[in-house]
């Protein structure tokens, strides 16, 4: 079920630049022209966020899981020492784009070299769980995709992963948690038949304050995913664009 078919981006108020000004990669892209407080906080944020596309993509190449392993750290290692923020373009400055573009040139031009090295100078820069790489790169849908799709597909669910464990922590703070895992399905995974009045005797509600209760973790759920593909883009102009593009990734 992709992210909220029934409501398009645009309708939607952009993003206040006001809170924008202080997302991730904006601060990042700054940080690569300038000494900006923050950026390389910001940066290593993203990488824990979204190192888990790149091992796909490695792994989608025929390297071996240790190889795999081993290749996306020492990526993030060279990227957290700014080596490839010079490849990033203020003008149209994706995050996704450019660790994409990024990898490419490290594989192409430097993975031979630095496979002999240790990597990140011994050190575990973006913590890798090797295990939980493996067990979640099995489960991989099997899909006559380019390189560059796999990487785009795995993106946009890693994003929407993100946005329901946040959707998960705030219910679980206010003590709504069985409301959050019952609901969850109207919103994100396979398409349910379940109705409203089959959910409400489960949750103990009625069948009209079901509807609220979806509505409003519907509405929540697109204010925390636009916040999160806000941390992904240079621009507040582009958080609807990304959106759209992610969209049509997952219903690809």
């Amino acid at each position: 079920m992709p992210p909220e078919p029934d409501q398009s981006p645009d309708s939607r108020p952009p993003t206040d630049p006001a809170v924008f000004a202080t997302t991730h990669w904006s601060v990042v892209l700054a940080a690569g022209h300038s000494s900006v407080p923050g950026g390389n906080e910001a940066l290593e944020t993203l990488c824990r966020s979204y190192w888990y596309p790149l091992y796909v993509y490695v792994r989608r190449q025929g390297q071996s899981p240790h190889d795999a392993q081993d290749l996306t750290q020492e990526f993030f290692a060279r990227l957290l020492e700014r080596k490839y923020l010079r490849l990033a373009d203020p003008e149209r400055g994706r995050f996704r784009a450019f660790l994409l573009k990024s990898l490419k040139h490290f594989l192409v031009n430097e993975w031979e070299k630095a496979r002999t090295q240790k990597r990140g100078g011994g050190q575990c820069v973006i913590p890798l769980d090797a295990e939980i790489a493996e067990s979640r790169y099995a489960a991989e849908p099997i899909q006559a995709l380019t390189l560059d799709q796999v990487y785009e597909k795995r993106w946009a669910v890693t994003l929407i992963e993100a946005v329901l464990a946040g959707l998960r922590e705030n219910y679980a703070a206010s003590g709504r948690l069985p409301v959050f895992e019952t609901l969850k399905r109207f919103i994100w995974g396979e398409p349910t038949t379940l109705s409203y009045a089959e959910v409400a005797p489960q949750l103990g509600m009625t069948e009209g304050a079901v509807k609220v209760a979806v509505h409003r973790l519907r509405g929540r759920y697109r204010e925390l995913l636009r916040a999160e593909v806000a941390k992904t883009v240079a621009t507040p102009g582009e958080v609807n664009e990304e959106l759209q593009h992610l969209i049509a990734v997952l219903t690809a």
